[in-house]
């Protein structure tokens, strides 16, 4: 059965589908003689045996006949120790998904060892440190090196095959290496973004069982410096698993050190630069990533060995459409699964040259991205529609000011990008001349699966767009009835029919909410949680989350674990957490709280109280832009909080807020229009 919360979307899919298609068709039009209206990216070469094939005949086989297309290009693409017997084995109904049976390789080899046998010199990071001018490269020879003794160190302090490692980093070239230490010696490592809550990693570190914490003393970001080995000292009072944790140095400030904690760079300069990899069947576990779900806790989420890397590498190539000698500027954190797959291990696997970068898009200016482009000379710039948004308000000398010459392909990620922010990153940053492509994945997926390239040379790309599936995905839309809806000009919940590589195989230590989560909505397809639109020519647009997930800057947040936060609060009886639309960051909390009677007179109090908990609980990002105290909550006979209301007052669309009927007691509505008007007038105490 499809999830309730469809049936609230529908309208508003109704709505979105005739403007998608009046701004396609105009666009269509607008772009029709515009250079960027059409592409001129080589045709792929994906294989000896796939070459010479069209686009459009590589993807008709990658999903009529996927053991070839992926079988063909596994074999010739990466370095094996073992081959695989078998292609596939999958069964999406249970969740069960199998890739190259049989195989066994090693990551870190396909990712630095190969490249180091042909040209150990050339660059593998460029790391752009906060302060702009004081970049760092690393060879493929010094990164191994770096690697080899970092995996010989945790080796040395028991760090075992198959145990996970928690790694706290900000992005840094030692991050990277402990990356691809855990994956030269086996371990599994969970990267955990250096701006949660020493409350969040502890969470993360519990459910994963660490047994080891890699970090930094500290971070600097933006000008400032950051404590991290406190929060990481905070959090592993709480977990008891945690054996060592080991501190590298990015400031040369001292911080406290207990007994678990070891100096990273101290040890591992008496390590041997030489650690033999463990061969890794390719179904086994490479690393986790917690990501939010509609529930309250965040989900593990797994990926292997062979199939991952296979799909991040291919899709770096084509979606970006990267060459050998490019440099590849992916400004993502390495604590998001952008980071994993289009930092580290896709562009690493492809031999290429990978920027690192540590700061923000206006640190010390609104140029920083541009100034970075020209002095590095990057290639392929991969950033958020939330940074392009908060730069675009800004005067196009920023921009202008810089050469930007170097420049191949604009790539945004994170969330659907706004017409606006899309014209102005292809039009002032590209000069009208770079293709822009709108990726469309998530964590789960391992790497993109929508975007406009590949495709055939000439093919159009459209504004704000998807478009394109990548080989081996086969989308499909969905009605709430569960049913699936074909032809063009529709919209629905967006599933991906077959199985691909990169897809994920498990939620840690619950494979029984992955089921649930992905696959029992729409039987035997993998559930995405988004809308999507297909246009009149058979194109994606992505139309946003349809369960209680939001959007904050491109960061995957569930409104559950928001309101889990509230909720500890003694004074708070009960919170609702919608999402609503924003100018900048695409979408923010708006928390509805319902207080104690004794609590009325102090509401200001425990405001500041509830943005200290979301900010201790989970990261400053999650905490609400807006709190509205209530007196209750609209609610159904059955006690299920009406949140599609509460958005529509959040977002004063009031004039239809639809069958009100079921409400317990209709008139609450009424008490939270007229509460949110004095809000809005300043009238309230918050």
């Amino acid at each position: 059965h499809a999830p309730t919360c469809l049936r609230h979307d529908v309208g508003r899919f109704k709505c979105l589908r005739k403007s998608v298609v009046l701004i396609s068709r105009c666009h269509a039009r607008s772009l029709s003689s515009s250079s960027s209206s059409s592409i001129s990216a080589a045709q792929p070469d994906l294989s000896s045996h796939l070459a010479g094939k069209t686009y459009a005949d590589l993807y008709e086989l990658s999903v009529r006949d996927p053991e070839t297309f992926w079988g063909s290009i596994a074999k010739e693409r990466l370095a094996w120790t073992k081959l695989f017997a078998q292609v596939t084995d999958c069964d999406l109904s249970s969740g069960e998904i199998n890739w190259f049976l049989g195989g066994q390789l090693n990551v870190s080899v396909n990712c630095l060892d190969v490249h180091v046998a042909k040209d150990p010199n050339r660059v593998a990071l460029i790391w752009e440190k906060d302060e702009p001018g004081t970049e760092k490269r690393i060879t493929y020879r010094e990164l191994l090196e770096m690697t080899c003794r970092l995996a010989n160190t945790l080796k040395s302090y028991g760090v075992q095959k198959g145990e996970r490692v928690a790694i706290y980093m900000p992005v840094s070239p030692m991050a990277v290496a402990a990356m691809l230490a855990c994956a030269r010696i086996g371990a599994v490592h969970t990267v955990v973004f250096a701006g949660f809550s020493s409350e969040a990693l502890a969470g993360r570190i519990q459910d994963a069982q660490c047994k080891f914490v890699i970090t930094c003393n500290q971070g600097v970001r933006g000008g400032r410096i950051f404590d991290l080995k406190s929060t990481v000292d905070k959090a592993v009072k709480s977990c008891p698993s945690v054996r060592h944790v080991f501190v590298a140095k990015r400031t040369n400030n001292s911080v406290p050190m207990g007994k678990l904690d070891i100096s990273l760079d101290e040890v591992m300069v008496g390590q041997s630069p030489v650690c033999a990899p463990e061969p890794m069947d390719s179904e086994e576990m490479l690393f986790m990533l917690y990501t939010s779900g509609s529930t309250g806790k965040p989900k593990g989420i797994v990926h292997t060995q062979a199939g991952y890397l296979l799909y991040a590498s291919l899709t770096h190539q084509y979606v970006f459409d990267y060459t050998p000698g490019d440099v590849f500027g992916c400004v993502a954190d390495i604590g998001w699964i952008t980071g994993h797959s289009y930092v580290v291990y896709g562009p690493l696997c492809n031999g290429a040259t990978s920027v690192l970068f540590e700061s923000t898009p206006v640190y010390p200016n609104p140029g920083r991205y541009w100034e970075t482009v020209q002095r590095l000379r990057i290639n392929q710039f991969y950033g958020a529609p939330t940074a392009i948004r908060l730069l675009l308000k800004d005067e196009e000398n920023w921009v202008k000011k810089y050469d930007r010459s170097s420049l191949k392909t604009l790539a945004s990620v994170g969330e659907p990008i706004n017409h606006e922010a899309w014209e102005w990153f292809h039009n002032v940053v590209g000069d009208g001349r770079c293709p822009l492509v709108d990726t469309w994945w998530q964590t789960e997926t391992g790497g993109v699966c929508i975007a406009p390239l590949p495709a055939e040379p000439g093919a159009e790309i459209r504004p704000a767009m998807a478009m394109r599936p990548f080989f081996g995905i086969q989308p499909a839309l969905f009605g709430e009835k569960g049913q699936i809806i074909t032809g063009n000009d529709v919209s629905g919940a967006l599933c991906i029919s077959q199985p691909w590589p990169g897809m994920a195989r498990t939620i840690f230590g619950d494979h029984q909410r992955f089921v649930d989560a992905y696959f029992k909505p729409y039987q035997g397809q993998y559930f995405t949680g988004d809308g999507a639109y297909r246009t009149e020519d058979g194109y994606y647009q992505i139309t946003g989350r349809m369960d209680d997930v939001i959007n904050i800057s491109g960061h995957r947040l569930g409104t559950a674990e928001i309101e889990d936060a509230l909720d500890e609060h003694p004074d708070v009886p009960e919170t609702a957490v919608i999402g609503i639309p924003h100018e900048i960051k695409g979408e923010v909390p708006f928390a509805f709280v319902v207080l104690k009677e004794s609590a009325t007179e102090n509401q200001r109090a425990v405001v500041e109280d509830l943005r200290h908990l979301v900010a201790t609980k989970i990261a400053k990002y999650a905490v609400p832009d807006h709190f509205l105290v209530v007196k209750r909550l609209p609610k159904t006979r059955s006690g299920k909080i009406m949140r599609r209301i509460l958005r529509k007052v959040a977002m004063q669309d009031t004039s239809n807020l639809g069958d009100v009927s079921t409400l317990d007691d209709p008139s609450v509505v009424t008490e939270i229009i007229e509460a949110h008007k004095r809000y809005r007038k300043g009238g309230a105490t918050l």
